[in-house]
């Protein structure tokens, strides 16, 4: 392990989040239950986000940059709709939203974070 570097939920491929000079840098975050819609998925992601940088003590606040891979930008308005009520008000971070061919056809969001602590 590199000096001042935290790896979080550490498998065999990735791990969910890495911490290095007050920064968090998230995996892809994608929905457990694929069975949901654009909506249901995008809450559980979000929820997800929300958990990981609770543990490394920080909150979406403090987004430095957010990326969004959307399979079909067909759900563009209603993923911005949870996105809306779940972002800070006056904290929007700076965003990418683009769509993307994801590792299981059933998924339909993924979400890479990085924060400051």
């Amino acid at each position: 392990m590199t000096q001042g570097l935290r790896r979080y939920h550490v498998g065999d491929r990735l791990s969910e989040m890495t911490v290095f000079n007050k920064t968090v840098y998230l995996a892809g975050q994608v929905a457990s239950d694929a069975s949901q819609d654009i909506r249901g998925q995008t809450q559980q992601v979000l929820g997800m986000v929300d958990k990981l940088l609770a543990e490394a003590g920080t909150d979406n606040a403090h987004i430095l940059m957010c990326q969004i891979f959307l399979a079909d930008l067909a759900d563009f308005a209603a993923m911005n709709e949870v996105w809306d009520d779940w972002v800070t008000p006056g904290d929007a971070p700076p965003r990418a939203t683009v769509q993307a061919a994801l590792a299981r056809p059933e998924w339909k969001i993924e979400v890479v974070v990085t924060a400051a602590i």
